[in-house]
């Protein structure tokens, strides 16, 4: 297969040999060799996580398929201090593959697109600074439209507390 295109979210909220959040997720942005990065956005933690998140998105060219690129990405993680630990917790390092330029992919250890990325203004505003017309191959709506939506369902991104 020839070079297709990946959208990965980053995410950081403890610091790494590489210093703060932010600049961990800079280093890895450098390490993956992008074609766009988005700015980094400091987003307040889900769950358990504590520490807000220094969060960006990038744009990824691969020849391989969906699970090859999982495994470079969880290699990296490990390799910036990545140890495992509870869903939603605090990590030095969180990369994910949103979406794939090929459509969709499952299997059962990876799901692209990535299953809660359509709710999560933390990846979608990332995203849509780098590339607002993508299509979710699920729903067939832009990331900017998915933004949009996003945004009106969840006052708490916006800074807003839910009653």
């Amino acid at each position: 297969m020839g070079n297709t295109s990946y959208a990965i979210a980053l995410g950081s909220n403890r610091r790494s040999r590489y210093g703060s959040p932010a600049e961990t997720v800079r280093a890895a942005a450098e390490a993956l060799r992008p074609l766009a990065v988005s700015r980094i956005r400091l987003t307040p933690a889900l769950g358990p996580a504590g520490r807000s998140f220094a969060n960006a998105a990038l744009i990824l060219a691969s020849g391989g398929e969906p699970p090859e690129l999982l495994a470079e990405l969880k290699a990296l993680e490990h390799s910036f201090g990545r140890r495992g630990g509870r869903r939603w917790g605090p990590r030095v390092l969180d990369l994910d593959i949103i979406l794939w330029s090929q459509g969709t992919w499952a299997d059962p250890s990876l799901s692209v697109p990535h299953p809660q990325f359509r709710t999560r203004t933390f990846v979608l505003e990332p995203l849509a600074e780098l590339v607002p017309g993508w299509r979710d191959p699920v729903s067939g709506l832009t990331v900017r439209q998915l933004l949009t939506r996003a945004r009106a369902a969840s006052p708490v991104d916006r800074g807003i507390p839910r009653t």
